[in-house]
C-alpha cells in the first residue's frame, strides 16, 4: 500500500487515478489517498509536521509547486534518477517542470498547472483590453458595470498578482539563482504603479483590499463586473451558476503592463514528489509517473477542470471541450513565471503582501526601497519590521 498525501480534489480525479495506476500496476501495489486540508497553508503544515518527524507513511506527496524548494532543501522527497526523470519530463510545458526543479535537479513531476486569464464582458466591449492602462480607462467609461475583479487581499494571491506583474515590467523579486534581491527600480515602480492605479480607481472594486478570488468570481457572476482576472475555474462555474453570464463571458491573455510587450504571469498548480522515508521508494517513483500521466491528466482536466501540464494534451478534442479557451491558456503557460525557487519562499511571500496591502496606500516611489528591504530581511530570516 502506498499512501498519496494530496489535497482534497472535490470531483474525485485523484481518487480515480490512484485507483487506476493501482489496477495498471498488476497487484504490485495499491494507492490509497490521504486528503489534506482545503486550505493550501493547513495543507503545507500539516505536511511539514509529519515530514520533520520523519514518517514513514508518507509515500507520495501532493505540493504545491511552491513547496519544491522548501521540501527538496529539508530532505523530505527524493530526487528523481536520471531514468525515471527522463520520463517525468517527456512532453510536459517547460514552465511547469521548471516548477518541479531545485538546484538543477528534479524532486517532482508535474501533476497539473495552473494560471490566470483575463475575463471580460463580451455584451459590454467589442475586445479584450491590451494593457492595464486600457482596461482601467474601459471599465471607468462604462461605470458602475465597469469594476475590475483582482485579488487584493492580503495573502498568498496579492503576491502572485505582483509577481506578475513585475514579471510582465520586465522585473523579477530575486536575482538568478534565488538569493539575492532583484526588484530593480524601473520595474517596480511600473508594477507599483498599476496596483496603486487600480486601487484608487472608480473602477475597483470597494472590497478590493479584501478580496480572494472566489470573491472576484462571485462579484463577476453577480453581473455587476466587467472584468476579472483570475484562475480557468470561473468558466465552469459561471456556466453552472450564472449562465446569463456565462453567454457573455470572453477571454484572453492577461493584459500587458508595457504596451507591445506579451504579459508574463505566475504558475501554479500541483506536482508529486516521494517521500524520504517511504519504505518503498521503486514503487513510490512508478507510481508517482502514473499518478502524472497523461491519462491521468486528463481526467483531472475533464473531471476537476484542472490544466494539463503535457502541452499536447492542449490539441486533445477532449481537453479543448473543457477548456474552449486551450490555445490561450497553452500560450499563458508557455510564457508563465516562475514565483521565487527558494526554500524561504514563505517569508518572502508574507515580506512582499505586508509591504503592500492596502494597495490603496502604496507610495510607488518609497515604496520600491520598503520592499526591498523587506524581502532581503526575508532572505536573511531577520522577520519582518
Amino acid at each position: 500500500m502506498l499512501r498519496w498525501y494530496v489535497y482534497d480534489e472535490p470531483s474525485g480525479a485523484f481518487t480515480t487515478s490512484a485507483r487506476r495506476c493501482g489496477d495498471a500496476s498488476a497487484g504490485r501495489y495499491r494507492i490509497e489517498v490521504t486528503p489534506l486540508p482545503t486550505d493550501a497553508d493547513e495543507q503545507r503544515s500539516q505536511l511539514v509536521r509529519r515530514l520533520a518527524a520523519r514518517d514513514a507513511d508518507i509515500d507520495l506527496v501532493g505540493m504545491d509547486v511552491i513547496w519544491v524548494p522548501e521540501f527538496a532543501a529539508a530532505g523530505w522527497i527524493l530526487p528523481w534518477g536520471d531514468e525515471d526523470a527522463r520520463s517525468a519530463e517527456t512532453g510536459r510545458l517547460a514552465s511547469a517542470l521548471e516548477t518541479a526543479r531545485y538546484r538543477d535537479r528534479l524532486w517532482a513531476i508535474p501533476l497539473t498547472s495552473n494560471t490566470q486569464l483575463l475575463w471580460y464582458r463580451t455584451d459590454r466591449v467589442d475586445h479584450p483590453p491590451a494593457t492595464w492602462d486600457e482596461m482601467i480607462r474601459m471599465a471607468e467609461v462604462l461605470g458602475d458595470s465597469g469594476t475590475i475583479q483582482a485579488q487584493g487581499q492580503r495573502y498568498e494571491g496579492l503576491t502572485v498578482f505582483f509577481t506578475s506583474l513585475l514579471a510582465s515590467a520586465g522585473g523579477r523579486v530575486l536575482r538568478p539563482g534565488d538569493t539575492t534581491v532583484a526588484l530593480d527600480r524601473a520595474p517596480t515602480e511600473r508594477a507599483l504603479g498599476v496596483l496603486k492605479r487600480l486601487a484608487t480607481s472608480p473602477a475597483s472594486d470597494p472590497t478590493l483590499s479584501t478580496s480572494r478570488e472566489d470573491q472576484g468570481r462571485l462579484a463577476f457572476e453577480s453581473g455587476g463586473s466587467s472584468f476579472m482576472v483570475n484562475y480557468t475555474y470561473v468558466w465552469p462555474s459561471a456556466r453552472e451558476n450564472a449562465p446569463q453570464v456565462a453567454r457573455h463571458m470572453g477571454w484572453a491573455r492577461w493584459p500587458s503592463v508595457v504596451a507591445g510587450t506579451p504579459s508574463r504571469v505566475t504558475i501554479g498548480g500541483i506536482d508529486v514528489g516521494v517521500g524520504a522515508y517511504t519504505r518503498h521508494p521503486d514503487l513510490a517513483f512508478e507510481a508517482a509517473l502514473c499518478l502524472a500521466s497523461s491519462e491521468s491528466q486528463r481526467l483531472a482536466a475533464s473531471m476537476g477542470g484542472l490544466p494539463p501540464t503535457d502541452s499536447a494534451l492542449y490539441d486533445d478534442p477532449e481537453i479543448r471541450r473543457v477548456f474552449p479557451f486551450a490555445d490561450v491558456l497553452r500560450e499563458t503557460l508557455r510564457d508563465a513565471v516562475q514565483r521565487a525557487r527558494t526554500p524561504l519562499y514563505a517569508d518572502i511571500s508574507l515580506a512582499v503582501t505586508r509591504t503592500l496591502h492596502p494597495l490603496a496606500a502604496l507610495d510607488t516611489v518609497a515604496d520600491v526601497g520598503r520592499l526591498q528591504d523587506a524581502v532581503d530581511r526575508a532572505l536573511h530570516s531577520k522577520g519582518l519590521r
